[in-house]
């Protein structure tokens, strides 16, 4: 599976962001996709997943309530709509793809996007 993420941009806290992970290549249905973010300095952590199906999720606790993540079979897609964002948000954000469900542990993730920058301002 070849993924590639777009959307991640400089904005003001508060306002919202859509990022978009588009995929090719094997079946895109068949795995689980997470979100995770990757901030100068720290590691990259967990921030979203969504089964195969999009009908379960996961969030870390510090995006929960202020982030949604989303999928689209049918165009090979997945999104995370990010609103009320925060400085402490800006990190690259890169999308993963996973045969397991709702794995938080990027290990478990076999395959991944290049990233895209977001960048909250204060």
């Amino acid at each position: 599976v070849q993924l590639q993420a777009s959307g991640g941009g400089l904005v003001q806290a508060g306002e919202s962001l859509r990022l978009s992970c588009a995929a090719s290549g094997r079946p895109f249905g068949s795995y689980a996709m997470g979100w995770f973010r990757q901030a100068p300095g720290k590691e990259r952590e967990f921030v979203a997943a969504i089964s195969w199906s999009g009908g379960s999720t996961s969030y870390s606790d510090s995006v929960r309530g202020r982030f949604t993540v989303s999928r689209d079979n049918a165009k090979n897609s997945v999104y995370l709509q990010m609103n009320s964002l925060k400085p402490e948000d800006t990190a690259v954000y890169y999308c993963a793809a996973s045969p397991r469900l709702l794995a938080i542990r990027p290990h478990l993730y076999d395959y991944w996007g290049q990233g895209t920058q977001v960048t909250v301002s204060s």
